[in-house]
């Protein structure tokens, strides 16, 4: 007996004793008889339903409150395991993956629906009904265009046919692909059926990213080895490497790597260029390597909290399964999944339906988009992205490669002002080559450059390995003199720069206050840059952002510092200088800075740190998570705003710029910028623009309009 159509009476007789013998010994209870009581307790298992894991855990998925609830549906029952002229069935009005406009379905003749669903027997395709029940077919397909075009959109429906006859179970918009979801939208406006706001309002700014970054092949069927944090989307295939050295060699050499760590530092920054992806133990969806890899569109996956590595012996364990640095690995970015070996990847999918959509976002959108970019082939790979200018340039990034790190560590070891101007002079032209870059691929459009931010000792080697290495030659004895001053030496100027809290510490314009040559030599590179660019028939458009100031005081006394030198340099070039709003005391004395600033811009990252009171990195492996599933926080600050907090400082701050400045130009370069529920806030404030990712442009154009439009049906 193959199939659950030839049991006989006896059979199914049978099989329901032995459905009641479960139900009986499980619940200590017989099945009702009473038509009633078993409507009842059908009732309320739905209603229990709604607090059963599997349904948190898809309520959490797709963003939708605890507190909504659920509601019950009750139906006549229509049976469609009559015979041979009664059949069951599951059908799309278009094709949920591509998106075309084509019958796309199955069904089973004498069958129920869970029966499709289930697998006890191997649905036949939608269009073979036809042959076999024709006029109910025929009634169906005609039903399916009536529903598509009275809800507007694409139709997921269950259908039964008892004895010739049609009914519809359920229809509800249909689930599909980011390049279904472009498509659907984009045919129904040019069939009449919606209008371009409607058709905007219909796509999931986050599905973009399916189309941005390669993506696993839905049917590779493996199993995950560990799940961590999606913390930047797409997929890649690679070799394991614990160390950045390793993975930029393997780079060079043309070897595809995945870089595992602990967590990354601005050291590994070189190996996050060169790796397929990276994964860490350690970590949130802000955390440095987050933050990197999404801004380089490479996968991440964050705080996969089982893994325990060992660098030193090169290994990586993950419950009774250990990587060494020969196997290969598969990272799911997209999902925070970790695969074993080499999965087949799907590449990026930038199709017409993809330009022409966003395009219309573009005319309804109000919000500038900008991106956060450090390096050329980043800021070209924006402005193809749909970008308007870089929002931010974090120019700390472009001191880590491998051939300038050693003149920043002699900049920051000077002994005196000679020393540090003789590498800073060494520097220039390196900053100078870079700022080309941004300006040429920017051309006509704003490039807004922040002055190095972080704590000088991020540039020098970690105080505890640097410890364990003058402890390895004291203990190696004679014969290592030269080597073991050497080593204590810069062990005492890394103790000396070493701070308990760096994040609060001598960083940003506090650091320039102290050392105002570098701003000099940064600003003679950007001057410089600029005019280089301009020589060539290009059209450069500069601002220069100082970063972390609290006081108006601060910012007077380095703009001036700025100013001069841009004086001094006489290149001809406009630049207009303006701060960066992260610290709450910022924002809401934003009126006595705004008098300083020829524009703001939040970085909303360190705002939520400073104005929450959390460390990023620390509260996503700690006790972060466990308060949105707490319901204490809706969602996690650092991916999405605290509308009533940390938001609230940006409206401060915007507020009371615009009553000294009513012009001032204000934007967000944090994380933030791409996501769209904080677009939704940034616009109700009035902000000119938002920066983000250059692969999150796409999803801040959309969001940006849909902001727009939803702002529109709320004055309506």
């Amino acid at each position: 007996m193959e199939q659950d159509t030839d049991l006989t009476v006896d059979d199914l007789r049978e099989l329901v004793a032995t459905f009641r013998d479960i139900a009986r010994r499980e619940t200590g209870k017989e099945l009702p008889d009473d038509p009633r009581e078993q409507l009842r307790r059908s009732v309320n298992a739905v209603f229990a339903s709604w607090n059963n894991p599997r349904a948190g855990v898809y309520r959490k998925l797709n963003n939708i409150s605890d507190d909504l609830g659920t509601a019950v549906n009750i139906q006549q029952m229509v049976f469609g395991n009559r015979g041979e002229t009664s059949a069951t069935g599951v059908a799309f009005t278009r094709n949920p993956s591509t998106g075309v406009k084509e019958l796309y379905g199955e069904f089973l003749v004498n069958a129920q629906g869970e029966d499709v669903v289930a697998g006890i027997r191997t649905p036949r395709p939608l269009a073979e009904l036809e042959s076999v029940l024709p006029a109910a077919y025929a009634e169906f397909i005609a039903t399916m265009k009536k529903l598509e075009d009275h809800y507007g959109d694409m139709q997921d429906i269950e259908f039964t046919i008892e004895e010739g006859k049609l009914y519809l179970l359920q229809t509800r918009n249909g689930k599909r692909t980011a390049a279904a979801a472009l498509k659907v939208a984009r045919d129904l406006v040019e069939e009449g059926v919606i209008s371009k706001d409607e058709a905007l309002q219909r796509i999931e700014p986050d599905q973009l990213d399916q189309l941005l970054h390669p993506a696993l092949d839905p049917a590779h069927g493996a199993t995950a080895l560990t799940r961590g944090l999606n913390a930047s989307p797409g997929a890649a295939v690679g070799r394991v490497v614990f160390d950045a050295d390793t993975a930029a060699a393997c780079g060079e050499a043309g070897e595809a790597v995945v870089l595992v760590r602990w967590e990354t530092t601005p050291d590994d920054i070189h190996g996050v260029i060169a790796a397929q992806g990276v994964l860490t133990s350690h970590g949130g969806m802000t955390s440095h390597a987050a933050v990197v890899a999404r801004g380089m569109g490479k996968p991440c996956v964050a705080g996969a909290g089982e893994l325990r590595i060992d660098t030193d012996a090169k290994t990586a364990t993950i419950g009774d399964v250990t990587l060494t640095d020969q196997d290969i690995i598969t990272l799911d970015g997209s999902t925070g999944l970790v695969f074993p070996g080499a999965l087949k990847l799907q590449p990026p999918q930038i199709t017409d339906d993809f330009r022409e959509v966003l395009g219309w976002a573009d005319d309804v959108r109000r919000l500038g988009v900008r991106a956060n970019a450090d390096t050329g082939p980043d800021a070209e790979k924006a402005r193809e992205l749909g970008a308007e200018g870089i929002g931010l340039c974090r120019t700390e990034h472009m001191f880590m490669a491998a051939d300038r790190l050693p003149v920043v560590q002699q900049m920051i070891l000077a002994d005196n002002v000679d020393e540090r101007a003789a590498a800073l002079e060494k520097l220039l032209p390196m900053q100078q080559s870079d700022f080309e870059e941004l300006f040429t691929a920017m051309t006509g459009l704003p490039v807004t450059i922040r002055l190095i931010d972080p704590p000088l000792h991020e540039f020098l080697p970690d105080l505890v390995e640097q410890s364990l290495k003058v402890q390895r030659l004291e203990d190696a004895g004679a014969g290592h003199e030269t080597e073991l001053a050497e080593a204590r030496e810069l062990l005492g100027h890394v103790k000396r720069l070493s701070e308990m809290n760096p994040m609060l510490g001598t960083r940003g314009v506090r650091l320039l206050m102290l050392f105002p040559e570098i701003a000099v030599m940064q600003t003679r590179a950007i001057a410089r840059a600029a005019a280089a660019v301009a020589a060539q028939g290009l059209d450069p458009h500069v601002e220069i952002m100082i970063p972390l100031v609290a006081y108006s005081e601060e910012l007077k006394r380095m703009r001036a510092v700025v100013a001069d030198t841009l004086a001094e340099e006489a290149t001809g070039i406009d630049a207009t200088i303006g701060t960066m709003i992260e610290l709450p005391r910022a924002a809401l004395t934003a009126d006595q800075i705004a008098e300083h600033a020829d524009f703001y811009s939040f970085g909303t990252n360190d705002l939520t740190q400073t104005g929450v009171g959390i460390s990023r990195d620390d509260a996503e492996g700690s006790f972060l998570n466990a308060y949105i599933d707490m319901g204490i926080v809706p969602a996690n600050p650092f991916a999405s705003i605290d509308p009533d907090g940390v938001a609230e400082l940006v409206r401060i701050g915007v507020s009371k710029g615009r009553s000294v400045k009513p012009n001032l130009k204000t934007g967000v370069c944090g994380e933030h910028g791409g996501d769209p529920a904080s677009i939704t806030i940034f616009e109700s404030i009035g902000l000119n623009y938002v920066s983000c990712s250059p692969y999150r442009v796409p999803i801040a154009r959309l969001a940006a309009a849909q902001a727009v439009l939803g702002a529109r049906q709320k004055d309506a």
